[in-house]
């Protein structure tokens, strides 16, 4: 049975963990999440949900897989493990995380790398790495620092904490936090509501806010008129312009990817 898959249906997409109770990344578990974010970002989805199945999203790495390594072959797994991190914010239409139970490390870091987190009033969100002597391996004290500032993803890093998601969505780092029965339910619905939405003008929402991120607010100034030219002259805009004008808001149907 396949750790990680990509289904998809209708116009939403799902990248599925499946390696419970735990979910820990191993080397296995990692190549199937790479090919299934390949999967997602060839598809036709016009949004991705990423989700956990189990009590826990993910407590992170398999330690194991750690142990015994030099330099050449440490660097060799961190060269295999971050493009499977960093392809998730390739993905050009909005993904959303749906985190429970435990989503510590490797397993935050993957939330971290989708556009959005919704996490169950249950989820207990930490870079822990420093508990075995590490520090994020997987980009997550950087992606951190964007979402919640220096102070905070130090001190979470620093201090390898827990912390529930009512703690992260008042640092920034968790979207909406909804009951956990719900958490499945009420994200997909989400989910959908994205991708009946504009996905050209959200691609370049997405390009926007990495480039304000990673160059800055005068970056992302820069390459606006490009961007913006891009996204007016597209099918979506004009007929979406012209349904505004003639039957009011809410009434536009998207089509472009």
């Amino acid at each position: 049975m396949a750790k990680a898959e990509f289904r998809l249906e209708g116009g939403v997409g799902e990248i599925v963990i499946s390696d419970p109770p735990l979910n820990l990344f191993g080397l296995e578990l990692a190549g199937e999440v790479a090919l299934a974010t390949d999967e997602a970002y060839e598809s036709s989805a016009r949004a991705i949900l990423v989700r956990a199945e189990g009590d826990h999203f993910s407590a992170g790495a398999n330690v194991e897989m750690f142990i015994g390594r030099d330099e050449a072959a440490a660097r060799e797994l961190l060269e295999q493990f971050m493009p499977v991190i960093r392809r998730f914010a390739e993905i050009p239409v909005p993904t959303v995380a749906a985190v429970q139970g435990l989503c510590l490390a490797a397993g935050l870091e993957v939330a971290l790398s989708c556009d959005l987190i919704w996490a169950g009033t249950n989820a207990q969100l930490g870079l822990v790495e420093a508990v075995i002597g590490a520090t994020p391996f997987g980009g997550g004290t950087q992606r951190l620092v964007a979402r919640a500032g220096a102070g905070r993803a130090a001190e979470a890093v620093l201090t390898a904490r827990t912390y529930p998601a009512e703690t992260m969505l008042d640092w920034g780092v968790v979207n909406r936090v909804v009951a956990p029965e719900d958490l499945e339910t009420k994200t997909r619905e989400f989910a959908q509501r994205l991708a009946a939405g504009p996905t050209r003008a959200h691609a370049a929402t997405k390009r926007m806010v990495r480039l304000a991120v990673d160059d800055g607010v005068e970056a992302a100034d820069a390459a606006l008129p490009d961007e913006g030219a891009r996204v007016m002259t597209s099918d979506d805009l004009q007929n979406g312009a012209r349904t505004l004008l003639e039957k009011g808001p809410g009434n536009a149907v998207f089509e472009g990817r």
